[in-house]
């Protein structure tokens, strides 16, 4: 997306580019490179990012990446994970947790990616708007396909979520196809068609602006005219703007609610509302737990880059997954880590030594630790980092992705402080608290 104003194609489509460039830090601070593509039905190789070609009819050329997790469950349920403009596949993959959550909880990720130059997925043309109209849903159902085939997956538990372009698109899939998907989670976007364009144009300046508006039931009516034949249940919605977001303005939050609390037939007041979060309010519309029919988090002063690490977990549990599923690996206990920092001026470099105490090798970690305030890293060997500052995973690279019992791998970054140079004093591996020292 890019700062709101009215504008050309040409214009309004580069200044989007720019803008959402500011969600690179989500990426990681080292590149990723996926591995060979592997052909439709075959199953891929576990616990890595694959791309998987043929995998059905794919009419705007996307690409798909898949993460499959070791300990994948019979029957997994699905979960597809929409990047931002300017992102890709394995950024997502890269820049968010959930497949850090599908090795906890066996489920597989699917990360769509776009090819057009924009990176921005369609969430505009008519064709885009409707089932089987043609453009990017007809792909990303493609991809659930080719799960469903190849792993026989529950299709009663396919998830969509995204960021920004992709928020947008996750209002796009279930509008789409309702059958399809059993609940979503947009983290700033917009309502289903309200940036629907007829000149070609990729951008709807009114839309971002939040000056469209509509009753909730001629937005209900955009839903429903999607899919007409469709008298089924529909997906649950979660939704999370930012008050200050200044990309796809606050307004768009309220509209949404609008439309889906339309859509499922429930309420516009809310049966519920907290702040789980400082600064955060949750509405929660149809009934009062975690599993309601709309939820909403509305993020005080925040702007359109309102993603962060430990959201995934709150939209799993909105999914319902975070309930089954193999086991978190290591078992409690079974790792310890030592981090040391040595410092000069305004910058440090960071070195952490991860042992194996369990009995089994570890084949694959993601190590989450959180930087003191003020420190950003800069630089890393041994791991990918991500995000940059705050709470970070570092992810194995190739070469030290297992740890045998008793062995020890060694990992390190540069950063920038603020004036706290301390090294991070807590961690998790694959979702196990570690010893320390």
């Amino acid at each position: 997306m890019t700062t709101p104003r009215t504008c050309t194609f040409a214009s309004g489509l580069s200044l989007l580019v720019r803008v959402i460039a500011a969600l690179v830090p989500l990426v990681a601070v080292a590149a990723l490179t996926a591995p060979p593509a592997t052909a439709a039905p075959t199953a891929v190789p576990t616990a890595t990012l694959t791309e998987v070609t043929d995998f059905g009819p794919n009419p705007s050329n996307l690409q798909m990446y898949v993460y499959v997790p070791a300990a994948v469950t019979a029957h997994p349920a699905v979960v597809v994970a929409v990047h931002y403009c300017t992102g890709s596949g394995p950024a997502m993959y890269q820049g968010t947790e959930w497949a850090q959550l599908a090795d906890t909880y066996g489920f597989v990720v699917v990360y769509p990616s776009v090819t057009r130059a924009s990176k921005c997925f369609d969430v505009s043309s008519p064709q885009a708007l409707r089932r089987g109209g043609g453009s990017d849903p007809v792909g990303i159902k493609s991809m659930i396909d080719w799960v469903t085939r190849s792993y026989g997956a529950d299709t009663s538990r396919v998830f969509a979520t995204g960021i920004s372009s992709g928020a947008m698109m996750t209002n796009v899939l279930l509008g789409d196809y309702p059958d399809v998907f059993a609940a979503g989670a947009a983290f700033s976007g917009v309502p289903f068609g309200c940036f629907a364009t007829t000149d070609g144009s990729e951008w709807n300046s009114a839309c971002a602006n939040g000056t469209v508006t509509h009753t909730p039931q001629e937005w209900g009516d955009l839903v429903r005219g999607a899919d007409p034949g469709y008298t089924g249940p529909r997906p649950r919605m979660q939704l999370w703007h930012g008050t200050e977001d200044a990309t796809l303005r606050y307004p768009n939050f309220g509209e949404e609610i609008k439309q889906w609390t339309n859509v499922l037939g429930v309420s516009q007041t809310p049966a519920a509302t907290d702040s789980p979060a400082s600064g955060w309010t949750r509405t929660r519309y149809g009934s009062t737990g975690d599993r309601a029919p709309v939820e909403a988090i509305s993020l005080q002063g925040v702007g359109h880059n309102l993603y962060s690490y430990g959201m995934a977990s709150r939209a799993l549990t909105f999914f319902g997954l975070d309930s089954s599923g193999p086991a978190p690996q290591p078992p409690p206990g079974a790792c310890r880590v030592t981090a040391t920092t040595n410092a000069w001026n305004t910058g440090l470099t960071g070195s952490v030594t991860i042992t194996n105490t369990g009995t089994t090798t570890i084949d694959g970690w993601r190590l989450g630790l959180t930087l003191p305030a003020g420190q950003t890293i800069t630089n890393g060997w041994g791991a990918t980092y991500a995000p940059a500052s705050g709470v970070v995973t570092a992810t194995n690279v190739s070469y030290d992705r297992t740890i045998a019992p008793n062995a020890s791998v060694t990992i390190g970054y540069q950063a920038n402080h603020t004036g706290d140079s301390a090294a991070p004093s807590a961690f998790t591996l694959n979702g196990t608290a570690c010893t320390t020292g």
